[in-house]
């Protein structure tokens, strides 16, 4: 069985921060899972690109708004308490926090735990592992 909190995570290298987001990343690859758990904050007033090629993600938003933009299409999504996204066609999209958004993700397949996006957007199929 594996049990820790979100404190416990927030402290270590599992939590990680970028420009305009930080994730804590609560069950990564070594955990044997299958898949990634984060809970993820993306600050009040920032625009994120990120296109997800090496992975499927699903996101429910915990607080806060926002909206997501598919690039493909055009088409602007909300996001509020109780909205459920799939990122399910490695959909290219701008993540836009009007407030602060808090986000539990799942990944598959896993993270390891020091993914950040690249240029692109996207996160590497396997980076450097947390201790």
């Amino acid at each position: 069985m594996i049990v820790r909190t979100l404190q416990q995570a927030e402290q270590s290298e599992r939590r990680v921060v970028s420009d305009n987001w930080e994730s804590t990343r609560m069950l990564l690859k070594q955990d044997n899972m299958g898949y990634s758990f984060h809970i993820t904050t993306i600050y009040a007033g920032t625009e994120t690109h990120i296109w997800y090629q090496n992975h499927f993600e699903s996101v429910y938003c915990i607080s806060g708004e926002g909206e997501i933009e598919t690039l493909a299409d055009g088409k602007v999504y909300p996001i509020r308490p109780g909205t459920l996204y799939n990122l399910d066609q490695h959909d290219e999209h701008l993540l836009r926090a009007s407030s602060e958004l808090k986000l539990a993700c799942v990944f598959n397949p896993p993270l390891n735990g020091l993914e950040v996006h690249d240029e692109n957007g996207v996160y590497p199929l396997e980076a450097d592992a947390v201790a």
